[in-house]
Formats: structure tokens, C-alpha cells, sequence
């Protein structure tokens, strides 16, 4: 017969793993976030809930194109969610609103609108990233504050989770 006290210890332990696993998840591989504004649509809509992944990047670095959640270089409290479009070394340039990559033309198929003005020619840093939202005419984003330290990089977004009717992979 089980004794009552084992039985209420068990299940005390049991919740105990629960958390110390959940911490360990959240806070070196997956992590959930809610967008809460329109500057990556329509790759990421208002009200989306995404899974990015924490270990991403321990194992290389951000490519371009990779869609990257960051500590805000200006309130590090903020978490941000950009487009890399430039990593160290490169060359990034905007001419009527055509985005040009140590000169050569970068097609965007994930750019709603092509009106959104001029920038550069500017050039990476080592170990530092350039980043701009898929809405450029509504995303604050390198073109404004900077580049992105790789120390700010929490991970790169993998997964849209809810609403159920958009869930799957960012591209």
C-alpha cells in the first residue's frame, strides 16, 4: 500500500524536475517569443509566438538572412527580432531602396515594399552584425542605431508556433 508522505514526496520531486528542466531549456537551448509589432511582416505577423534557437549560434555564426532575436543595443531589458543582412567584413549599401551587398544586388523576396530610401555604404565590424526588419518602412533597425554586438545575440528564430493556422519554419 502506498504510504500517503512518499506519495505527496514524489510528486513534490517530480515537480521540482519539471522546473530545474524547463529553466535548463529556456535558458541555454529554446526560448518562446511573442512579436508584438509589424516591422518583420509579413515573414512575422503581430501576434505571432515563435521558438528561437539559443544554441544556434554556439556552434557558428549568424548567415545572412537568418532571421535573429537580439538584446536592443540601446535598452539591453528589450528583446529585438531582425533580418541579418550583413555580417563582419561585408559592405551594405542601400540605393533606391535596393539593397547591395559588397556591391552585388541582393534579391528580397521577403520585402513587401521597395520604397524605403537610401543607406551607406557601410561596412561591418568584426563581431558585430548588420540587422533590418523585412517591413523597412516600418522597422527600427541598423539603419538607425547601428550594428548588433554578437554578445546581444540571443538565437536565431526557428519556428512560428502560434497562431496553429501560421505555425511552421521562418525562412
Amino acid at each position: 500500500m502506498l504510504n500517503r508522505d512518499n506519495w505527496i514526496v514524489e510528486y513534490l520531486e517530480s515537480i521540482v524536475i519539471a522546473l530545474v528542466l524547463a529553466l535548463i531549456i529556456r535558458t541555454f537551448l529554446f526560448q518562446p517569443f511573442y512579436i508584438p509589432s509589424g516591422s518583420m511582416e509579413p515573414t512575422l505577423q503581430i501576434g505571432d509566438r515563435i521558438i528561437v534557437s539559443k544554441f544556434s549560434y554556439y556552434f557558428g555564426e549568424p548567415k545572412l538572412g537568418d532571421v535573429t532575436v537580439f538584446k536592443y543595443p540601446l535598452d539591453p531589458k528589450r528583446d529585438f527580432i531582425k533580418r541579418v543582412i550583413g555580417v563582419p567584413g561585408d559592405v551594405v549599401e542601400i540605393i533606391d531602396s535596393q539593397l547591395y551587398i559588397n556591391g552585388m544586388i541582393v534579391p528580397e523576396p521577403y520585402v513587401p515594399q521597395k520604397e524605403y530610401g537610401d543607406h551607406g555604404p557601410v561596412e561591418v565590424p568584426e563581431q558585430y552584425f548588420f540587422v533590418l526588419g523585412d517591413n523597412r518602412t516600418n522597422s527600427q533597425d541598423s539603419r538607425s542605431w547601428g550594428f548588433v554586438p554578437e554578445k546581444k545575440l540571443v538565437g536565431k528564430a526557428q519556428v512560428i508556433f502560434w497562431p496553429i493556422n501560421r505555425a511552421g519554419t521562418i525562412r
